[in-house]
């Protein structure tokens, strides 16, 4: 096989705590070469969190800003904070050749579709709603409040997973792993 002259976008969303991040770093981990877009961000940075690495972390103002200047190819308001993706950021990767994901929500997801129709859109579930529900409170940062508030955009957003190319089901990490390498075998990537 060649390599493609352009990067190849994957974009990922599911609900908090269905494992997305987890499933991402050990994706990273066995396809070393495939990039992940960093987002900007209003939230709070969490403990062992880095600025430029985890998120770009910025304040409403500087975020609103580059709203102002269409820096953005993707944007949305969750859980009270703005979350963003760079058109530089995302053209910078594929014009090098690099595969790149954008670990995003739904609504974000729906905005790159529009402008990247070819890009691969996977969608991350949990094999049931109890069972999100326990590893939203095994986290043990949020209170009870905010995550009947998660639970409830969890199933707005399990919703919205219809559209997407291909669903992955973590119930078994191992397993959600395999079925999400093979996706990315399955589209060529060569990292």
């Amino acid at each position: 096989m060649t390599a493609r002259p352009l990067g190849q976008l994957f974009v990922i969303s599911a609900p908090s705590g269905a494992g997305k991040t987890s499933l991402i770093k050990a994706l990273r981990d066995r396809r070393p070469g495939l990039a992940l877009s960093v987002s900007h961000t209003t939230r709070s940075r969490r403990d062992g969190e880095i600025n430029g690495e985890h998120y770009h972390f910025v304040d409403v103002s500087q975020f609103e800003a580059m709203l102002a200047q269409e820096a953005f190819v993707e944007h949305a308001k969750v859980f009270d904070n703005y979350y963003g993706t760079s058109k530089a950021a995302i053209s910078e990767e594929l014009d090098r050749g690099r595969d790149l994901i954008l670990e995003i929500d739904w609504q974000g997801a729906a905005q790159v579709k529009k402008l990247f129709p070819e890009a691969i859109f996977i969608f991350i579930l949990p094999p049931s709603s109890a069972e999100l529900e326990k590893r939203l409170r095994n986290r043990a940062s949020d209170d009870d409040e905010v995550i009947a508030r998660r639970l409830a955009e969890a199933r707005r957003e399990m919703s919205e997973c219809h559209w997407y190319d291909y669903l992955v089901i973590n119930d078994a990490f191992e397993q959600a792993l395999d079925a999400l390498d093979a996706l990315f075998t399955a589209a060529g990537l060569e990292t």
